[in-house]
């Protein structure tokens, strides 16, 4: 019951926060002709008047960017919650651990040398989407040398992996911004804005393209409830209680990998949504995963929806990156969170 509760009361704040957030803009569109709008598309006639440029823009300009908002938000928050079980660690985010910037490395490699690519992979849908396959390409290879530093012959060290993690985002960044440095005034804008994270280029497109990378992991995920519950007793009682532990880590680490990869592909870095949303949902829902994954998969949607938001009309007609508007969020409870875990070490 308290599940069906929270998990209802989630979906019906983020349904609210949608039909506000499509509806707000430089043309005001109020919630029931957003309603009505959608609706139609359903099938559903209300008699509610509106003309057809209104929704031309909200079907082509608002939505995608709100449904990739909820798509991301959904999925780093899940992601966060995944790494922060396999971890044992609230601080573990997916940024933390280098996927973030291995992803980062491969679309500044785009940015700073397409020109230079051979003409067959300047063109067409491989042009398109270079970015995108270049962030994926690099986030797996970021994931596969995590596992490979932390692998023995009795499985994944969980320690090994965040310290092979943290010196990977290192290494990463600083190959950031290297290329940055060598790169053009117009490459170097591209990076820097890249980098701070943005939904602004969201189309149809972009979001059939990251839906099943986000969607499988959204899925699958929850699926892994009952064996992290185990695990965050420690690592033997659930040997104990037949988890595969091995088996349990590579699934957590590789599907957040998938929904990490798969967002920096389409809007860049995005900090702390992923650390900051499940230890706040923990507070309220408890530390079983059964009921965390969903409830921190809604509530990264509403953050993130909200924070776009804030992020498309706080200056406009000028947009603010959404990646400043989640770290001015994350920076200040990432602080707290240190001294919090200070002051019980203390006691």
């Amino acid at each position: 019951m308290k599940h069906a509760g929270a998990v209802g009361l989630l979906a019906l704040l983020l349904i609210m926060v949608v039909l506000v957030a499509t509806g707000t803009g430089a043309m005001h569109i109020p919630p029931l002709q957003v309603l009505a709008i959608l609706l139609q598309k359903a099938g559903i006639t209300l008699p509610v008047s509106y003309d057809s440029s209104t929704a031309a823009v909200l079907l082509v300009i608002r939505l995608p960017r709100v449904v990739l908002a909820v798509l991301i938000g959904a999925g780093l928050s899940m992601a966060g919650a995944a790494l922060q079980g396999l971890f044992r660690n609230p601080m573990a985010d997916p940024g933390l651990i280098g996927i973030s910037s291995g992803a980062s490395v491969g679309a500044v490699l785009i940015i700073v040398f397409q020109a230079s690519l051979p003409l067959w992979l300047n063109t067409g849908w491989v042009h398109y989407y270079a970015m995108n396959i270049a962030a994926f390409c690099g986030a797996f290879i970021a994931a596969w040398l995590i596992i490979r530093i932390a692998h023995t012959s009795n499985g994944a060290i969980v320690s090994m992996m965040l310290l092979g993690g943290i010196a990977l985002n290192a290494l990463c960044m600083s190959f950031t911004w290297l290329m940055a440095y060598v790169s053009t005034n117009e490459q170097m804008r591209s990076i820097i804005f890249w980098t701070m994270g943005s939904l602004g280029g969201a189309t149809w497109q972009t979001v059939l393209a990251v839906t099943p990378f986000i969607v499988l992991p959204l899925l699958l995920l929850p699926r892994l409830a009952g064996a992290l519950d185990v695990f965050a007793l420690g690592e033997n009682e659930a040997k104990h209680t037949g988890v595969n532990v091995s088996a349990l880590k590579m699934k957590l680490l590789l599907l957040s990998t998938m929904v990490v990869a798969a967002s920096v592909a389409v809007a860049g870095v995005i900090g702390f949504v992923g650390l900051v949303i499940p230890h706040i949902v923990r507070q309220f829902t408890g530390p079983s995963y059964r009921l965390l994954f969903p409830c921190a998969a809604l509530s990264g949607a509403i953050l993130l929806t909200v924070a776009d938001l804030f992020s498309r009309t706080i200056a406009a007609p000028a947009e603010l990156p959404v990646g400043i508007i989640t770290a001015m969020l994350g920076a200040p409870f990432f602080i707290w969170l240190i001294l919090k875990e200070k002051r019980s070490l203390l006691l």
